[in-house]
């Protein structure tokens, strides 16, 4: 009788759990509840761990359910951020006028996994301008003025292969960049359009092999049947030796073609640095290799930070054999420390160079700015990112909370041929961001 009363008591329990979680899709069962039933006895460790893992499954489905989506939406996630931020620009240049700027970038997205290995996902962002792929700033001016949205990423992805040593996945669309990368090669907020192919092997327990490919349009001519166009190769080694080192290594090799047709009349022109004609035409090709690397050292604790405590050497070399001069850059640097939870913090000093026709200046990070006295040929004058760059970069970021990070960016440039020769082109660009996530 008592056995029969406990096996009772314990569908009953069961079948009320889960009705709860079927009435309410979005909360999942307390684990405090279930840890007290074990604790008497009417459910097992196992049966509680079931019990969990089986509301982690379905709590998506049943979300999804509840927008009143189709059956074969099988998960809905919402997420994005927002962040404030105080941008000033100076420069050791008297011709320049120092400016202090209040910005925000405001980010949200819907992505949706679908059955048979499918993933559709949008996003949404802030823009001074929708001309500039580099940046979702918007700055506070114009006495309160509404400001525009603009589509930030729109891509399709199928993952095939997903189990056992293989990985394969193709996306459409417009992306978050699919390659691995540094801001001298792609600024941070560039979504570029076109489709990528990315895959992974399993080698071992320790070491592992990712390919990534990708073609983007970069325009669409009316007038012409010779699109310009970027094609990207990647292959990288990334091993873990122990529980405290791991290491990658990478080569990249890019290519632009019909490059005749990356005019600043018909690409928006946010950068400079490369070698230009008086009407704007690029004079070279630009097909650079890049060589990359990282070590990665966890201590055990460290003061005033939770947790094990990484130390990041990383760094890469460029060189576009399209041109026999002016045409490399590198970058080295190092972390402390990984921001993201409560209380965790980071640093990260970075030097970086920059040559002028290493590679393409208008995808390139645009914040890393110097100071132009005059425009150079087929360029614009002022303070601007792009390539001929070279310089200091130092940043702290802090973890307030889980969802709240405060961070400081300094840039300390100079160009490393000055518009005109001999003039001061210092640049320093400063950021104080407050950035939450949800």
């Amino acid at each position: 009788m008592q056995k029969t009363r406990t096996l009772l008591n314990k569908s009953t329990v069961v079948a009320a759990i889960g009705l709860a979680a079927g009435t309410v899709a979005h909360a999942q069962t307390d684990d405090g509840l279930l840890n007290k039933l074990v604790q008497k006895g009417i459910l097992t460790e196992a049966e509680a761990n079931e019990l969990k893992a089986g509301e982690e499954k379905s709590a998506p489905q049943a979300a999804a359910s509840n927008f009143g989506l189709p059956s074969w939406v099988t998960s809905l996630k919402f997420a994005g951020d927002f962040r404030g931020r105080l941008d000033q620009q100076l420069s050791d240049n008297p011709g320049f006028v120092d400016r202090t700027r209040f910005r925000y970038r405001l980010r949200a997205g819907i992505t949706l996994t679908l059955q048979d290995d499918f993933e559709v996902g949008f996003k949404v962002g802030s823009s001074d301008s929708g001309a500039n792929a580099l940046s979702n700033n918007t700055t506070i001016e114009n006495n309160g003025t509404k400001k525009p949205i603009w589509i930030d990423t729109a891509y399709a992805k199928w993952t095939p292969i997903h189990d056992g040593d293989w990985k394969l996945s193709t996306t459409i669309g417009k992306m978050v960049n699919p390659l691995e990368v540094s801001n001298m090669e792609f600024d941070p907020d560039y979504t570029p359009e076109g489709a990528a192919l990315q895959a992974g092997y399993k080698l071992s327990d320790q070491h592992s092999l990712a390919f990534n490919g990708a073609g983007f349009v970069l325009d669409e001519l009316s007038g012409s049947s010779n699109d310009p166009y970027l094609l990207a190769g990647q292959v990288f080694w990334k091993a873990k030796w122990s529980k405290k080192v791991d290491s990658s290594l990478g080569v990249s090799a890019y290519s632009l073609d019909n490059t005749q047709n990356l005019t600043t009349a018909n690409v928006p022109d946010n950068n400079a640095g490369n070698t230009r004609t008086a009407g704007g035409n690029l004079v070279y090709h630009y097909n650079p290799i890049v060589v990359s690397g990282a070590v990665t050292y966890k201590l055990d604790n460290c003061p005033l930070y939770q947790g094990e405590f990484p130390i990041k050497v990383a760094g890469s070399y460029m060189n576009n054999p399209a041109v026999s001069s002016n045409n490399q850059g590198y970058w080295a640097g190092v972390t402390f420390g990984k921001a993201g939870k409560k209380h965790n913090w980071d640093i990260a000093y970075r030097y970086q160079r920059l040559e002028g026709d290493a590679w393409y200046e208008e995808i390139v990070d645009d914040d890393n700015n110097a100071f132009y006295q005059t425009a150079a040929v087929g360029g614009k004058s002022g303070m601007t990112g792009g390539t001929n760059v070279k310089g200091h970069l130092v940043k702290l970021n802090y973890s307030l909370t889980d969802s709240l990070t405060f961070t400081f960016t300094g840039y300390f440039n100079e160009l490393i041929n000055a518009s005109p020769a001999g003039s001061l082109s210092g640049g320093t660009r400063l950021f104080f961001d407050l950035m939450w996530k949800y």
